[in-house]
């Protein structure tokens, strides 16, 4: 799909001055312009529309965590749509700060036409006022109750954390523990639930001591990896509920000096570029993490397309939740014992 980059580049200007002339103000370049809309085929009505009608063409998204692989990709996704729409990405990074976060969604808030926010604190006072408000809003890998007017994309944690210990639990191991986020994150919450749901559904044992709740963070993964380590009956498996988290703990995995998976084998939520590189190669939940924020930002334009429309009225919620798929590596394998006991 043609944009407007494309027409200032066709035409030898900027695209400030493409919005200029497409607002009807007078430029110097316009046969230019106007020609590199006709050669293109171009039809301005993002553009065009929001001028005339105060918009701003621009989508904010905020991330608590642009360092995160699986929010870069999260971007990604969404800033290809965005951009092959007509409109303009402002990323905003809370930095995993709750008060920065505040001051991202005040100011978006008053410079886009919509915003996409995957937020930290899924009760702030700032998203209920926000809810309360006409801008539309997609809340992306968090599902927060009292927002019923927020569209939302999530994935299927559950299911992610069902294949985990059924992976685990096939290949003989009993005693897995369990490396999870925030319970107040949905992510975090979910995927707790989804690992307890599954260890007594198939009759294994939910071990309190081989569960640590974390922070989704590098640190909380190889502080908890750490812990459990030294348990006196220390598990023979562990699944870590993203990415971050698993690095962290493959990293004190490697200090302490256990050998994956011969003594301990390891599933990690979220398939990172590396992780077919790592040695072992590491088994993983993988999400479609770029389709996840392509489908947020359509969610967002559909709903920006609507309310371009006199007569129309936002429609009820949607709710999209993208499947999973576990990927089985080098990193598991049967407890060191069951190899023991079959040779």
């Amino acid at each position: 799909m043609t944009n407007i980059q494309e027409v200032a580049r066709v035409a030898g200007v900027s695209t400030a001055t493409v919005s200029r002339f497409l607002s009807g103000q007078t430029v110097r370049s316009g046969e230019a312009i106007q020609n590199a809309v006709r050669t293109l085929g171009y039809s301005p009505s993002v553009v065009a529309r929001s001028l005339k009608s105060g918009r701003h063409g621009a989508i904010g998204v905020i991330v608590p965590d642009i360092t995160n692989p699986f929010f870069a990709a999260l971007v990604k996704g969404i800033n290809h749509e965005v951009r092959a729409s007509g409109y303009q990405v402002i990323l905003g990074n809370s930095d995993e700060d709750a008060p920065q976060e505040e001051a991202l969604l005040a100011a978006l808030t008053q410079r886009t036409d919509g915003i996409i926010i995957a937020p930290l604190v899924e009760g702030d006072l700032s998203l209920v006022r926000l809810e309360k408000s006409r801008t539309p809003v997609v809340l992306v890998d968090r599902d927060i109750t009292f927002a019923t007017r927020f569209d939302r994309v999530l994935v299927d944690n559950l299911s992610g954390s069902r294949q985990a210990v059924e992976h685990l639990a096939a290949l003989g191991h009993r005693a897995i523990a369990h490396i999870g986020g925030p319970l107040g994150s949905t992510p975090g919450r979910a995927r707790h639930e989804g690992f307890v749901a599954a260890m007594e559904r198939l009759g294994l044992p939910v071990r309190q001591d081989l569960i640590r709740i974390s922070d989704f963070r590098e640190e909380g993964g190889r502080d908890s990896m750490r812990d459990l380590w030294n348990q006196p009956d220390r598990p023979t498996a562990v699944f870590i509920a993203n990415n971050l988290m698993t690095i962290g703990a493959l990293n004190a995995l490697h200090v302490l000096g256990a050998r994956i998976p011969h003594d301990i084998s390891v599933v990690g939520f979220d398939d990172v570029a590396l992780a077919e590189l790592l040695d072992p190669p590491l088994t993983v939940i993988r999400r479609p993490d770029i389709e996840q924020g392509a489908a947020s930002a359509r969610l967002l334009l559909s709903r920006l397309e609507q309310d371009f429309e006199p007569d129309a009225s936002l429609s009820q919620s949607h709710r999209i939740t993208l499947p999973v798929q576990l990927v089985v590596r080098g990193s598991t394998s049967a407890p060191a014992h069951r190899e023991r006991e079959q040779e």
